[in-house]
């Protein structure tokens, strides 16, 4: 089976430097471009419709700019973003953002193809996180900051994981606790058989699924034996669907 499309969104006020993207995407079939935006706030509404899986996008843009597009945004629902700008000061607060990478206009192929090269690799990590190390033991306990305090933490206690920027959200035992790790990173040395991506931004220990609620559109609702209701989104419930048996 070939690995889904990576679908982008394009996110610029000037049509020639949309125009310009979408040339350099050309080369690059695994990519479908499933909308353009002029402005940060029709990008706003398209991102909701949409949920792209890649963001490029301008900073300098009429209104709202690039980076308080971002702060609209809640970090489970975050794209991978690349920026494609004409000034390079903001490099760093753009990589401050966790975007993937930063390219400067007029746009090289060859950088483009570069920056393509990372989007995959992260690309990678969310559709099959487990395949760069399939015999190494899985992660067995997790250690995170309370206080001045370090609490392990059993991975089998985990009841689900959300995505907050570079960090991670653990719930666990009824308390949530923030630790400094991207999801794709942390879910490369869990248990698979234990841990299921159900969004882009959200894992889910298997063991606590109480009961599963389809929705319209092929997404679903995922219920926790804590009454906790979890969105999964169509990308994933093909997966969702082997592991849990649905129909």
């Amino acid at each position: 089976m070939s690995a889904p499309a990576i679908r982008a969104l394009l996110v610029d006020d000037e049509v020639l430097a949309r125009l310009a993207l979408r040339q350099a995407l050309a080369a690059h079939a695994d990519v479908e471009i499933v909308g353009e935006c002029g402005h940060a706030d029709e990008a706003l509404q398209a991102l909701a419709a949409l949920a792209p899986d890649l963001l490029f996008l301008d900073i300098r843009m009429p209104g709202m700019d690039g980076f308080k597009l971002l702060h609209q945004l809640k970090p489970q629902a975050l794209p991978m973003v690349v920026f494609a700008t004409a000034y390079g000061q903001h490099a760093l607060r753009a990589f401050d953002a966790s975007a993937l990478d930063y390219l400067l206009k007029p746009i090289d192929q060859a950088r483009f193809d570069q920056a393509m090269a990372r989007v995959r690799r992260h690309w990678q990590g969310f559709q099959s996180p487990a395949a760069t190390a399939p015999h190494a033991a899985h992660l067995q306990r997790v250690s995170v900051r309370v206080g001045e305090h370090i609490r392990v933490i059993a991975t089998e206690r985990i009841d689900w994981i959300r995505a907050e920027g570079n960090y991670v959200e653990i719930h666990a035992d009824g308390a949530s606790h923030l630790h400094r790790e991207t999801l794709s990173h942390l879910l490369s040395a869990l248990d698979p058989a234990r841990f299921l991506r159900i969004h882009r931004g959200t894992v889910v220990n298997v063991e606590r699924i109480r009961e599963v609620h389809p929705l319209f559109n092929g997404n679903a609702e995922i219920v926790l034996r804590d009454g906790t209701r979890l969105d999964l989104s169509r990308r994933f419930r093909a997966g969702a669907r082997s592991v849990l048996g649905l129909p």
